[in-house]
């Protein structure tokens, strides 16, 4: 797998990278990240390798992170249409007005505008809706997105954060109303939250959205930055010290392992699992430095055996909610009474007929 082998995401014909860049550490007005300067190399580097997706979003380091992408295209004359530029909106950019964020009609256009401003072009390839907004009627944030597609200023949408349902139901009125409809779906999705396989992923999958995971690496904890041996003391980035709990510890430990059989970093292998799950379209990876660019991207060159993902798994599986529980065994067992159908082998329950002729 490398940068240049793109991927159409969900039902379009939108061409991404398998690894997208991140953008959230471009900029040092949180306290962390990286500087312009700095972000222009890593932005540089990820685009050299054949890397063609930005991910961005107008919070991001209070609207700083869009800029610098918008100088780097500038100040470099990059072709503007060679990029995927992909941004998020509905979120506050100013927090003494009700309406700067959220999903309605006016937030959607007024936080378009401002992206448009900072990124310094004149349309938007994947315009995502950040996080779902209960006191917005979906109808009117979908219309508005398809308005701003007629208009020429996006060219697809997508959705983060958002309960499957929701998501659902948007997809349904979009296509039954002629509208635009999501292509892609962030979620965090990592070796240490894991739930969204049992509602977002298979949702995505059958709506035809292409999952794009955020936060591959649990914030750092998942990069090797974090082991047992220094639990719990202070490390230096954005995250705070704390003392990990012994599960994690165990995961933690098993990443190494492989990470140390196979000679690569812990975060390549922390990624690859990721990118190797169902429904992955692309990962996004984010990079304070060209060093962790590269670490990150060597999870490109690494596919895990069977072994190692269930060694991986073993530690790591979800607790899922219902009904996902009752119909990964109950209902399924019922349904195919014994017989093994798409390669899931069941069992048959005392309760069911134990002939064709028993049954009323």
């Amino acid at each position: 797998m490398e940068l240049s082998h793109y991927r159409t995401l969900g039902h379009s014909g939108l061409r991404v990278s398998p690894a997208t860049l991140g953008a959230m550490t471009f900029g040092t007005e949180w306290g962390w990240g990286a500087s312009p300067e700095e972000s222009k190399a890593v932005l540089a580097a990820y685009l050299q390798k054949g890397g063609n997706i930005i991910d961005t979003a107008n919070l991001y380091t209070k609207g700083h992170s869009e800029k610098i992408i918008g100088d780097y295209i500038r100040e470099t004359n990059t072709r503007r249409d060679r990029l995927v530029l992909s941004t998020k909106y509905s979120s506050s950019m100013h927090p003494a007005d009700p309406n700067s964020g959220g999903t309605g009609r006016k937030a959607t256009i007024m936080s378009l505008e401002a992206s448009l401003r900072r990124l310094q072009t004149d349309y938007i390839d994947l315009y995502w809706v950040h996080g779902y907004d209960a006191n917005t009627p979906i109808e009117e944030t979908m219309s508005a997105l398809y308005d701003m597609v007629k208009a020429g200023k996006v060219r697809y949408i997508a959705v983060s954060d958002t309960p499957a349902w929701k998501v659902a139901q948007s997809q349904m009125i979009a296509a039954f109303r002629g509208w635009s409809a999501f292509i892609g779906l962030q979620v965090e999705y990592n070796l240490l939250e894991r739930t969204v396989e049992g509602d977002s992923i298979p949702m995505a999958q059958e709506l035809g959205l292409g999952v794009m995971p955020w936060s591959p690496l649990k914030g750092g904890i998942l990069s090797g930055k974090y082991t047992r041996a220094n639990n719990g003391q202070s490390q230096n980035g954005r995250r705070a010290a704390e003392q990990l709990p012994e599960t994690t510890l165990v995961v933690l430990d098993r990443l190494a392992k492989i990470a140390e059989t196979r000679n690569v970093p812990v975060a390549a292998i922390s990624l690859a699992w990721v990118m190797g799950r169902p429904g992955i379209t692309s990962t996004i990876i984010g990079a304070r430095t060209l060093a962790q660019l590269e670490n990150n991207l060597q999870a490109l060159t690494i596919t895990l055996t069977d072994d190692e993902v269930k060694f991986l798994d073993e530690v790591t599986m979800p607790v899922l909610g219902f009904p996902t529980v009752l119909i990964d065994t109950m209902a399924v067992h019922a349904a195919q009474g014994g017989t093994t159908v798409n390669g899931k082998t069941s069992i048959r329950f005392p309760i069911l007929p134990q002939s064709d002729e028993d049954g009323y």
